[in-house]
């Protein structure tokens, strides 16, 4: 089976303990921008991180059950992909 990749950006959980389900493959530290639009924060870490196939749709539920609810998600570029 195949990994699904993906990024984590660790200030946007609520529930840091999702972290332990994944796989973190590479992890960067980028100092807030205007461009970022998190002024609350000082910085992202940004996990680069792999998820099995057979475990992808129980890892994304806790995710999303995670997720920061006081500041939500944003749209990002013209894409309009979710940001979070």
């Amino acid at each position: 089976m195949a990994d699904f990749i993906g990024v984590i950006i660790e200030e946007s959980l609520n529930d840091k303990s999702v972290l332990s389900l994944v796989k973190i493959t590479d992890t960067r530290i980028e100092p807030v921008t205007e461009h970022h639009a998190t002024a609350w924060l000082n910085q992202w870490t940004i996990h680069t991180v792999a998820v099995s196939e057979n475990t992808a749709n129980n890892v994304a539920e806790k995710i999303s059950q995670s997720l920061d609810p006081n500041h939500g998600s944003r749209k990002s570029g013209s894409d309009k992909s979710p940001v979070t």
